[in-house]
């Protein structure tokens, strides 16, 4: 199942649209990717093609657990994904603290091929914006038997070569355990939907701009609300735990408001990507997960962030995990660790 809405262009079978990019023609890189923004130099293409060939690529019989670093990347489909990336590169996933070099990297990704074997991805809507590549894709995977489907944001800045030197990995990894493992917590979002006067006409482009995000990125910090809903408009908003996007003010006031409820936020500036119609926002710092009654222990702050992504018909995408909101992180070790077993 579904655990995060997106637009159209970001789901596999989207409406083509024309590329809004220019550059070099990296035409196998563009029939792999729905919608492209940017300015594509022979580094960018790179990049792309590097991207894409591991997405589509088949595990055939996935590392071992017996395995030694040294041997699990000598796996082609393990040996494709350390292609993407500089021998000293850094990859950040959801929850955790950055991994560098090859041999880290490598052991990550032979884990995650060892849960799911069958992962597969399309790119959707990608910006390329000097160094930076806010590259989206469409993942699939069977996780324990349970088909899984979820949109994830790989943010990549590149080096020489068009690898990347700095990687961080947004998607909502309660979609893998909520309809897999019966002790998953129930989502963040569950029960929030549009309520109040919708919107007298379609969704309105949110109008971001490269001024405006010091406010904007304060407004996350201090749980404001309203400031955010100000900036974007009049557009939808999708993310995770929605089945479709919110269209009403009352839907996304509730939205955020149980976001902020729940957690308090440490973000920093990331990288932004602007492209012809799509624009990439990313902030990343902390999450601190809030005491549910008064006089406890104040739990830890973990590794979090955010990428907002605002699209040309009136999309407001946010892609974010929801567990370290959720639980702490030995009952998400736990729930891991739970997915990985046969």
């Amino acid at each position: 199942m579904v655990g995060v809405t997106s637009s159209a262009a970001a789901l596999p079978g989207g409406p083509a649209r024309e590329p809004g990019a220019v550059g070099v023609s990296c035409a196998g890189a563009r029939a792999g990717i729905e919608r492209l923004e940017g300015r594509i130099t022979p580094n960018t293409c790179a990049f792309l093609e590097r991207q894409l060939a591991f997405g589509r690529m088949a595990t055939g019989a996935p590392p071992s657990a017996e395995q030694t670093p040294e041997e699990a990347v000598r796996h082609p489909r393990v040996a494709a994904y350390l292609d993407i990336f500089d021998p000293e590169a850094t990859l950040w996933e959801a929850g955790s603290t950055p991994r560098t070099g090859r041999l880290v990297i490598g052991a990550a990704i032979a884990g995650s091929l060892r849960m799911v074997p069958d992962l597969y991805y399309t790119g959707t809507d990608v910006v390329a914006d000097g160094s930076t590549v806010m590259f989206g894709q469409w993942n699939t995977a069977t996780v324990k038997g349970h088909k899984v489907a979820y949109p994830q944001i790989a943010r990549n800045v590149l080096g020489d070569e068009g690898r990347t030197i700095q990687a961080r990995r947004y998607y909502d990894r309660h979609v893998l355990v909520r309809d897999t493992l019966p002790n998953a917590p129930k989502g963040l979002f569950d029960g929030i939907a549009d309520h109040g006067r919708a919107p007298a006409r379609g969704p309105a482009r949110a109008a971001v701009t490269a001024g405006g995000l010091p406010d904007r990125l304060a407004a996350w910090n201090t749980g404001n609300t309203d400031a955010l809903l100000r900036r974007a408009g009049g557009a939808g908003l999708a993310g995770p735990g929605l089945a479709e996007p919110l269209v009403t003010k009352g839907g996304k006031q509730a939205y955020l408001k149980r976001l902020f409820g729940k957690a308090d936020l440490n973000l920093k500036a990331g990288q932004v990507a602007f492209g012809t119609s799509t624009t990439y926002v990313e902030w990343h710092g902390t999450v601190t997960r809030k005491q549910d009654a008064a006089g406890g222990e104040e739990n830890p702050a973990v590794p979090f962030g955010i990428v907002e992504r605002f699209g040309p018909d009136g999309q407001w995408e946010l892609y974010f995990d929801t567990l370290p909101v959720l639980t702490d992180q030995a009952t998400i070790n736990n729930l891991l660790a739970q997915l990985a077993t046969p």
